[in-house]
């Protein structure tokens, strides 16, 4: 098996790989380094999250900068506070005994004061958040004229957190005569677009099929019904008493709502979302890798940049809006080598999205029926015996308390002992669960299950007498726009609930639908800082009715007079 000495790095990378306890490069990074190290071409390199993509451009990075050379040679970015920390971590331990190799971490959420200070004493290596890095540079403090290498990390990330402009601007301000270096987890058609902009002739390398999900994780979903999700959650949790899992939420409030449930219901777990400072992000963060955590409760994007190697599970509380968001879900276990499941809590009319998600990452999802209570308190009961016959026993230390302990439980059998004993830890598990009522959900007949896909069209049957709104958007057909997930939005980024949806008509390039009347200006408000597969949305009321004069784009032409003239 190749090793990291049969890969002509200098002595000192390769020292301190030993000293990291690096022995055999991941396939990316097999792939990766030797070609950056013999060829100067752009290269496009795909591969799940957690196979070790910054080792795959940061080794070969580090050999390339001269260190006697004054001026930034390389740029990294990556999408968050959190990544870009990790990233220079890992590149100061790649380079710890090369003398003179400086690198540094520039992001927002910190002062951009010290900042500017220590790229002016001098650095070869920045790794920068798209915002601040176009602050720096506007500010004339990062100069980009002697860049050699730039690594667009997690780009399909960058993306669908709408960062295209800072990435288009960033770029420009670099010489032509670069080295782009582009890795991601998938290739949507917005990286596709980056890479025909920015990128020349570019080599493509993938560690696996491109946008499929690792294959040391196993899916699978449990079916309920909505009501019915956070008592799935809590059994599928109490049913694996080791568990050390992420729980992907599609909301900040819903984040908040399960996080505080399960503190409630006495979970050691915690919530990550945008409303906590950086200081709290910093604090639970930190707790969760030390594993003080067992259960972490994130959004999509709270959770980039968190860098865990042994998670047993991944839980998809909701499915997200993207469905290649998944591939970056379910990559957060099954690292190192490890094993991992992503589970999915699904009701009974996201088995579509199911049937997609399993096209996507290539691998079948297995359907699992939610644990009885019954199951659980079994698996409890032997997780506590087996605690129990594992402890380490002091017994000097306990010898001076046991006399009279054997006294006061003298009257009790074994038997009986052992009943009290397993009853003081168990009795609460027992008592949940008595009545051991059945939530997983069936699915319904044909005829019942195209009432439901109406109803997620929003085409069910409404009050006629409430006046609509139609709204336009710029993002149709082509960019894989589905009735249902132009719904989740809708949910997704309007600050109010139970909105009336009326008539929505998908079109090539735009969509129209139909809300109800006094609600448009919160929605168009929050759907215009949202991004869908990469594309920023622009929503606005629609100005005529295309029912009445053909179907307008919202802009006052009719789809049918297009047509004409073309």
């Amino acid at each position: 098996m190749e090793t990291f000495h049969d890969l002509n790095l200098k002595p000192e990378i390769v020292s301190a790989l030993d000293k990291m306890g690096f022995v055999n490069p991941t396939p990316i990074q097999a792939k990766t380094i030797p070609h950056l190290l013999s060829e100067s071409n752009d290269l496009i390199a795909l591969a799940q999250t957690g196979t070790g993509k910054t080792a795959a451009f940061g080794i070969p990075v580090v050999q390339l900068i001269d260190v006697e050379e004054s001026g930034i040679q390389s740029l990294v970015l990556c999408p968050t506070r959190e990544l870009c920390i990790q990233i220079a971590r890992d590149i100061e331990n790649f380079a710890s005994e090369i003398k003179g190799f400086k690198v540094l971490p520039v992001y927002g959420g910190a002062s951009i004061v010290p900042q500017m200070k220590d790229l002016r004493s001098g650095v070869q290596m920045v790794v920068a958040t798209p915002g601040r890095a176009v602050d720096l540079i506007k500010r004339k403090a990062l100069k980009l004229d002697a860049i050699r290498y730039v690594v667009l990390d997690e780009a399909d990330e960058m993306l669908n957190m709408g960062f295209k402009e800072d990435l288009d601007f960033i770029l420009s301000e670099t010489p032509e005569d670069r080295q782009t270096l582009l890795f991601s987890a998938t290739m949507p058609q917005a990286i596709q677009q980056i890479s025909k902009n920015y990128l020349h002739a570019p080599s493509e390398i993938s560690a696996g099929q491109k946008n499929t999900g690792s294959a040391n994780v196993s899916h699978e979903y449990y079916m309920v019904h909505a009501r019915d999700r956070y008592k799935a959650l809590k059994r599928f949790v109490d049913v694996h008493p080791k568990i050390y899992a992420i729980v992907f939420c599609r909301t900040r409030q819903e984040t908040k709502d399960v996080a505080a449930h399960l503190m409630q219901d006495g979970y050691n777990a915690d919530a990550l979302h945008g409303d906590l400072s950086q200081a709290q992000r910093d604090q639970v963060m930190e707790a969760f890798r030390m594993g003080h955590l067992q259960l972490l409760v994130a959004t999509d994007v709270a959770a980039r940049g968190l860098d865990v190697n042994n998670l047993t599970h991944v839980i998809n509380y909701n499915l997200p809006d993207d469905l290649e968001a998944y591939i970056h879900r379910s990559g957060r276990t099954g690292r190192a080598g490890r094993k991992g499941t992503s589970i999915a809590i699904v009701h009974t009319r996201e088995v579509g999205r199911i049937r997609d998600l399993e096209k996507s990452v290539k691998q079948k999802f297995e359907h699992k029926r939610v644990p009885t209570g019954q199951e659980i308190c079994q698996k409890q009961l032997f997780n506590l015996i087996d605690k129990v016959e594992q402890v380490e026993v002091n017994t000097d230390q306990i010898a001076s308390f046991m006399e009279p302990i054997y006294q006061k439980l003298e009257y009790l059998s074994r038997e009986e002992l052992i009943q009290h004993f397993v009853s003081v830890e168990f009795n609460r598990f027992l008592s949940y669960y008595e009545e051991d009522e059945d939530i997983n959900a069936e699915l319904k007949s044909r005829r019942d299950r195209g009432d439901d896909q109406e109803k997620g069209r929003g085409r069910k049957k409404r009050d006629k007498n409430v006046p609509m709104v139609r709204l336009h958007v710029n993002v149709g057909k082509t960019s894989k726009l589905t009735p249902v997930s132009l719904i989740e939005m809708i949910n997704k980024n309007s600050s109010k609930r139970g909105i009336e949806i009326g008539e929505i008509d998908i079109l090539r390039n735009f969509t129209f639908f139909n809300i109800e009347k006094g609600f448009e200006k919160d929605l168009i408000k929050g759907m215009n800082k949202s991004v869908f597969k990469g594309e920023k949305l622009a929503v606005s009321v629609a100005k005529e009715n295309p029912n009445d004069r053909g179907r307008n784009d919202g802009f006052g032409r009719s789809a049918r007079s297009r047509k004409r003239r073309r």
